[in-house]
């Protein structure tokens, strides 16, 4: 059994060979993916043109959003993107607690190692989703 086999088997998921591939592309990226962006990537990559359908893509990312693999992250763009999610910062909301940072000018998104305080949250509420996003200039386009 492969890494990422093992690392889907422990979250719960069978470990296909697409599941794989849509894993190990996430992983290799240092910022957050569009679903779009992931369908295009996988079609340029397939020597015949031919590729999962778009079901197939969006069953596995809710899989893995479900399964806490990856989460969704809504940016501002109207566009939901995907990121890997950090196995090491689970907390009682069944997610890590981080912020992300949207570049306004080459529109990549990219969590930040910035981590949220539970303890900040009241006992009293019941969180069902955390988003938070700080926009600005990544130091890549503030340099040019």
């Amino acid at each position: 059994m492969t890494k990422t086999e093992k690392i889907l088997s422990y979250h719960g998921i069978r470990p296909t060979q697409m599941r794989s591939k849509i894993y190990k592309f996430l992983k290799r990226k240092q910022s957050a993916v569009s679903f779009s962006d992931l369908k295009k990537a996988f079609v340029q990559k397939s020597e015949t043109n031919k590729t999962a359908n778009r079901t197939t893509f969006y069953r596995n990312l809710k899989i893995f959003e479900v399964k806490g693999l990856i989460h969704q992250i809504n940016d501002g763009v109207g566009v939901a993107k995907y990121a890997i999610s950090d196995e090491n910062a689970k907390g009682k909301y069944g997610t890590d607690l981080h912020m992300h940072f949207h570049c306004t000018v080459c529109t990549k998104t990219i969590c930040l190692p910035n981590k949220i305080s539970e303890e900040s949250l009241p006992d009293d509420y019941e969180v069902s989703d955390v988003n938070l996003v700080l926009k600005g200039i990544c130091e890549k386009c503030r340099k040019k």
